[in-house]
């Protein structure tokens, strides 16, 4: 998975991808997904390193089976607030 954090005036902004969707765009009837490189793209990380940065961040973009599933799995999305495009998953975080 590739994961890229950033620090912004509200707080961290993580942002969490499988690899292979990088690049991709996703659609679901008039709603439309882009995983874009510029956003996306960083440091490839394992389930202990997304779970580490998103028990850290204050928001969060989560794209993709595997990732989604990890942060489903560890609680810090529940399943019924994913959303599903062309067969991926996507999800945000926001700690308030």
């Amino acid at each position: 998975m590739l994961l890229n954090e950033r620090e912004t005036d509200k707080g961290r902004l993580v942002s969490v991808c499988d690899a292979d969707v990088v690049g991709e765009q996703f659609e679901d009837g008039e709603v439309s997904l882009s995983v874009d490189a510029d956003f996306y793209d960083g440091e490839e990380v394992d389930e202990a390193g997304v779970v580490e940065s998103l028990a850290r961040c204050s928001v969060a973009n989560i794209v993709g089976t595997r990732a989604v599933g990890i942060a489903i799995e560890h609680g810090f999305v529940d399943e019924e607030n994913v959303l599903e495009f062309d067969g991926t998953r996507h999800a945000q975080l926001l700690w308030l």
